[in-house]
């Protein structure tokens, strides 16, 4: 019989719920990487195959890390319109934009965990709030008409919860500024407005990026018991002589 090999000496096993965050964390950046990729050279049916396989990725991700569950539930609403919007229909459109509004309460919900808002918050809310109400007035004329009232609604939902998530700190208040940014670009892009070179692409950028700070800061902050970091596994191991 091969004898089992010794551990190194000061080298610490990893648990495995750890190595199984560390894969589900490296596929999300791989399928993030081939959409991304896809979107810039043109290939829809890449596209179509690895845009349902990001937001699962990263709720499983945010599940093995014992994230909050209200964190799960957003992203798996992100994947519920995702998949949606793949769909080049109105009422898809509008169920797309549904499963993220609903995404946002759950957001929401979560940043109020958070207690009270960071310093120079007043000052965030009136560039939010200045913010909203130029983006809308703006795009107010050239919406086709039965999307003004959806897209409006959905423009002060998703402000709100960008402004909230300054409630986790930095990282995940990035997340929710580039949150803001991409729903923007999809608009107006629904306005027919002037488009960058391949907007499909910055579109997927700035929201696979905002969904991933979101994840990370609330993984970060001390939301509730649940919220437990991955390091803190280590903590648990006993060891034997």
């Amino acid at each position: 019989m091969t004898p089992t090999p010794a551990p190194v000496p000061g080298e610490a096993p990893v648990p495995a719920r750890e190595r199984a965050a560390r894969l589900l964390l490296a596929a999300f950046a791989l399928a993030s990487a081939v959409d991304l990729i896809a979107l810039l050279a043109g290939t829809d049916a890449v596209h179509t195959a690895a845009k349902p396989l990001l937001m699962p990725l990263l709720a499983a991700y945010v599940a093995v890390r014992g994230g909050p569950r209200l964190l799960t539930a957003a992203l798996l609403l992100g994947w519920g319109g995702d998949v949606l919007l793949l769909f080049d229909a109105d009422i898809a459109f509008l169920a797309g934009m549904g499963c993220f509004a609903a995404g946002h309460v759950c957001y929401l919900v979560l940043f109020k965990r958070a207690g009270t808002p960071r310093a120079r918050g007043a000052l965030l809310a009136a560039a939010y709030g200045i913010a909203l109400v130029t983006t809308v007035a703006l795009l107010w004329p050239d919406l086709p008409a039965d999307m003004r009232g959806p897209v409006a609604g959905y423009s002060l939902l998703l402000t709100a919860m960008a402004y909230g998530s300054s409630r986790l700190g930095a990282t995940a208040g990035r997340g929710g500024a580039l949150f803001l940014l991409s729903d923007t670009l999809i608009a107006t892009g629904v306005a027919d407005w002037p488009q960058l070179p391949r907007p499909d692409f910055w579109v997927m950028l700035t929201y696979l990026a905002a969904q991933y700070l979101l994840a990370r800061g609330a993984l970060g902050h001390p939301l509730d018991a649940r919220a437990t970091p991955v390091a803190a596994y280590r903590e648990k191991r006993t060891t034997t002589t």
